[in-house]
């Protein structure tokens, strides 16, 4: 395994443009002039292995600040589907009007841009038997807004809903006939006898376009207070199942086999209201496009 992480780590450099060539010999220093200097390095390689499968994480010790949109995604597919199907996504928004906090505790003036933060981007590989089972990209810290309509997805969101009587219930991906399943999901709910996703919004179900934007990040100490950073929002391809393990620690996700978006948020929903009128979407452009996202 660690043979192959230096090639991965040249590979994972190329991709990024950022090949490293050799340019001048080199040339021994001081122990004088080693003490002067002060840095640390740009890429760091992990090696874990879970028993099944050996992983090999290569993350850059950079941050990033960004807003982004694309028109439409579309990831896995074959046989008739897709297992990721969005259009209008994006990562960021624009604030609509003066003085609201958002999700990092800060206050925007109308038209400012609100970034979705990731820090220490990573490239992570899973393999068995020296064979490729799974490949994922994520952050090892990320917060911000992730706005789409969704039309079929694999994966898992960290969604609760809170429903009349105050139960708070974890929510669960369905398929248009009601069965629970995180593979090309279609529609989120509360799994009880009573749901049903044929129902437009009295059936305790909502197609997942109802969820127009999310705040991707874990819950905060307390009320008020802005939401912290999660080290589970990762993007994945799987020929098989995999344990993926959170780069912190403390947490593993089992994704299954084809491509999986985990999607943590600490959001919670008032039944009612998001299975009648869903959650609104951020603005995400700057110029009304009469689609919803101005």
């Amino acid at each position: 395994m660690k043979k192959n992480a230096y090639g991965y780590a040249v590979l994972a450099l190329a991709c990024l443009g950022m090949v490293p060539v050799a340019q001048a010999e080199l040339e021994p220093i001081s122990e004088q002039e080693m003490s002067e200097v002060q840095g640390q390095g740009f890429m760091s390689i992990e090696n874990l292995d879970d028993g099944t499968h050996q992983f090999t994480r290569m993350s850059l010790t950079i941050d990033a600040e960004t807003r982004v949109n694309a028109d439409s995604v579309t990831l896995g597919s074959i046989d008739g589907g897709a297992d990721f199907q969005a259009s209008n996504v994006a990562l960021g928004h624009i604030a609509r009007e003066d003085g609201v906090q958002r999700i990092d505790g800060q206050t925007y003036s109308k038209g400012d841009a609100v970034p979705f933060v990731g820090l220490k981007p990573y490239i992570e590989l899973a393999e068995v038997d020296n064979q490729l089972a799974g490949f994922r990209m994520g952050f090892k810290q990320a917060r911000g807004t992730f706005s789409s309509d969704m039309e079929s997805f694999s994966g898992n969101i960290g969604l609760q809903i809170e429903q009349a009587d105050g139960t708070i219930t974890p929510a669960t991906l369905f398929d248009a006939n009601t069965n629970a399943t995180n593979f090309r999901a279609t529609h989120f709910g509360i799994a009880d006898a009573a749901t049903d996703c044929s129902v437009d919004g009295g059936g305790q179900c909502a197609p997942l376009n109802f969820l127009r934007t999310l705040d991707i990040g874990d819950a905060p100490d307390a009320e008020g207070d802005p939401a912290k950073f999660t080290n589970d929002f990762f993007l994945s391809f799987q020929r098989e199942g995999v344990n993926w393990q959170s780069p912190e620690g403390g947490n593993v996700i089992e994704a299954g086999k084809g491509v999986f978006l985990n999607l943590p948020t600490s959001m919670t929903l008032d039944a009612t209201t998001v299975f009648q009128n869903g959650i609104p979407r951020e603005q995400t452009h700057y110029i009304d496009r009469g689609t919803g996202m101005f």
